[in-house]
Order: C-alpha cells, then structure tokens, then sequence
C-alpha cells in the first residue's frame, strides 16, 4: 500500500523549491542530498515504516520539493540498503531479516575495531593540546546519558550513533569514513529498533577512555566486546534468538 503523505512537511528544514525540471546541476545536488537526509530520517524514526511503499510524487509533496532531487534521492538510498526497489516500479522500505542483520554485524564489527585502534593512536601520537575530537565524544556520550534518563530514544539513537561516527571522523582516515558512511543509515535503523541496555550505554565510556588514553589495543578490545554485545542484543530484540 502506497505511503499517504502526513502533516509532517518541513520537520526536517525542507522548504518549497523549484517545481520544475529545469534546476540547475549545483542546486539539484544539494536539494537531492537534501531530500535523501529527510526521508533517511522518516525511515529510522519509523515514520516511513517497514514495507512501505513510497511514492516518488508523494515524497516530493511532502518535502516540498520537485520531483527530480526526490527521485535522486530515493536512488541514493536503495543504494544504501535502505529502500528497495519494486518488481515493476517504486520503491518499498526495506525489511531487516535475520540475515540482513547477522551481514551488517560482519561489516561493521572489522570497521568499528579498527575505527577505534586507528583513533586512539592518533591521540597518542599527537602533541599536547593539539589533538581535535575526543571532546566530540565526550559531549556525545552525555547526549546519550541524557536522553537515556528523559527516556527519550530518538535522541539516545542519535547520540549512540554520533559517538561511533564521532570516532571514525577522529581515526583521520578518509577511506574509512567513506566506507562507513555506507552503513550509517541501516546502522541507525538498527540501533532504532533494538534495546540498548545500560551496560552497554557504559561500553561506551570504556571505549572512550581508552581512546583518549590513546592505547590502541585496549580500544580496540572494548570495541569488539561492545559491537558483539549489541548484535546479541539486536538478534534477541528483533527476532528472539541470540
């Protein structure tokens, strides 16, 4: 069944744009990445549920855009495995099977641990002072403190979720971030969709210690501990297994 659009236009900072077809290649690009944050956004607060169909005219009615960066965008994300395409035409949000999440795990547990070694030897290597980052984490920790006490969880996915890339952002390696930008999307549905039980909101703080103590192996350790703790938990969430 198609997505019937809601009231929620311009929650995400959209603003009417250009209706027609004729937008210039600099202005499409950023109007498509744009509109590929918002609907990224309704996907993991689940306002475009799983196994809805989003119909491009809809999305552009909603956003308040034209067609043509919303279409872009949807491309975008069936790229990043967060729509899929129909048989015959459109897109659908993508369900996550037990199969799809036992494949993001073996992705990112390898990223995440070398993520966290590559960061803390770049604050051990860098002079007094010098060294940029680690207050990011630091602020995104007690973000996610926070919004665990408000029993917000919108706000907790999205501190969670700014502390791992607040981490590969500090490892100073651009391959990585591009590779994880990849599973940025499908991770922060994960984390939307699952528990997050307090010892692991105090991984976290491990993981920071080390890193900013900048020893690399102990980083590295309480990465993979807290990444194989969170598949369990998401395996057992979503589908009653471990």
């Amino acid at each position: 069944m198609a997505y019937v659009a809601g009231s929620s236009a311009g929650r995400d900072g959209t603003r009417p744009g250009p209706r027609g077809e004729d937008v210039p290649p600099a202005e499409r690009t950023s109007l498509s990445a744009r509109a590929r944050d918002a609907v990224r956004q309704r996907i993991v607060d689940r306002r475009y549920p799983q196994g809805a169909r989003l119909v491009e005219r809809e999305v552009a009615e909603e956003l308040r855009m034209s067609r043509v960066p919303v279409r872009e965008a949807l491309r975008a994300l069936v790229g990043e495995g967060l729509l899929e395409l129909l048989p015959h035409s459109g897109v659908r949000v993508r369900r996550l099977e037990r199969a799809d999440v036992e494949h993001l795990y073996e992705v990112w547990e390898p990223l995440a641990v070398q993520a966290s070694r590559l960061a803390a030897r770049r604050v051990a290597r860098a002079a007094p002072g010098e060294l940029p980052g680690t207050a990011a984490l630091r602020i995104s920790l007690d973000r996610a403190e926070q919004a665990a006490r408000a029993d917000e969880g919108a706000r907790e996915v999205a501190a969670h979720t700014a502390f791992h890339e607040d981490i590969v952002a500090l490892s100073g390696n651009p391959m990585l971030a591009r590779t994880m930008e990849q599973l940025s999307g499908q991770l922060q549905l994960l984390f939307g969709m699952r528990e997050e039980p307090e010892h692991m909101r105090a991984q976290h703080a491990v993981m920071f210690r080390y890193i900013a103590a900048g020893d690399e192996e102990s980083a590295a350790a309480s990465t993979l501990l807290h990444v194989r703790d969170s598949r369990t938990v998401a395996l057992r969430s979503l589908f009653d297994d471990a």
